[in-house]
Parts: structure tokens; C-alpha cells; sequence
């Protein structure tokens, strides 16, 4: 920790792998790494990678949109301990990497980044709101050494 850094928040979490395609891509400490670089309370985290189905019937289930989408995020608590699940599609997730040209690696950092933030209340409904998480998600990310999600 450098001078006038504050250390990170604490972070619990649960690695699961329904689909274990990316496991070697999806090492624990990388994943803790990118979630807690965008925690700003104390979190109790599961990340699930899952297939196209589970991923498509969670969305149909709960978003009312039948088709699986790369990442969903269920927060269930906010504060004083954010406690959220995160689930992402792992065949979703190889193709827009790849559509992205970009590591696969990376593409779940961002996604991880992203929906961390939503588990925290961040949202992108509305333009204001948009702007505000995409420049949170582009200095997250750039602070990891990644790329910017958002360059044009």
C-alpha cells in the first residue's frame, strides 16, 4: 500500500465453475484482484461460470429475457457488506472476446469490474447514470493494467 492509499475492502468469495472451459483463465487471486479493485465496502461475493443454458434460463427467469447475456449480477445487500452473486455465460463471454479482438482474460476483468459495480447499486439505465459507470469501469480498469472497455 503506498502513501495516502487506503487499503482495499475485504472481499469473501466463492469461485464456482459450472462450466469449466475458462478455469485456467479465471484464477482465483486474478479474480479477487479485479473484484476488489472495485469494491468500495466490504463484499461477500459468489462468481459462477456457466454455460450457455444455465446462463439463458437465468435470464429468461429473472430478467425476462430469453437469451444468455454475458454477465448477471443478483444483489441482495448493499451495506454495511455488500453480498451479491455473479454470474457469467462462458460461451458469451469467449465470443465477444474474440468479436472484441481482445484477451479473454481481460473481457471477464471488465465483466467482473461491471457487475461488481452493479452489486454495489452503480446502474447504466439512464444516459447520466451510464456515463458515471463507464468512467468508473474505464479508471478500474486502467488501474489494472487493462485495457479501456469503452475507447472508441
Amino acid at each position: 500500500m503506498t502513501r495516502g492509499q487506503l487499503p482495499k475492502p475485504t472481499l469473501q468469495l466463492s469461485l464456482q465453475f459450472a462450466d469449466a472451459r475458462h478455469r485456467d483463465q479465471l484464477p482465483r487471486h486474478k479474480v479477487q484482484r479485479w473484484l476488489r479493485a472495485a469494491l468500495e465496502a466490504p463484499a461477500e461475493l459468489t462468481v459462477r461460470i456457466v454455460d450457455a443454458d444455465e446462463g439463458q434460463a437465468l435470464n429468461r427467469d429473472f430478467r425476462g429475457k430469453d437469451y444468455a447475456t454475458n454477465v448477471l449480477t443478483f444483489d441482495y445487500q448493499h451495506e454495511p457488506v455488500v453480498v451479491a452473486d455473479l454470474v457469467l455465460a462462458a460461451p458469451v463471454v469467449e465470443r465477444e472476446a474474440a468479436e472484441l479482438g481482445i484477451p479473454l482474460a481481460a473481457h471477464y476483468a471488465h465483466l467482473l469490474v461491471h457487475g461488481a459495480l452493479h452489486a454495489q447499486g452503480y446502474d447504466h439505465e439512464h444516459e447520466d447514470e451510464a456515463a458515471a459507470m463507464e468512467a468508473r469501469e474505464t479508471e478500474l480498469m486502467l488501474g489494472l493494467g487493462l485495457h479501456d472497455p469503452y475507447a472508441r
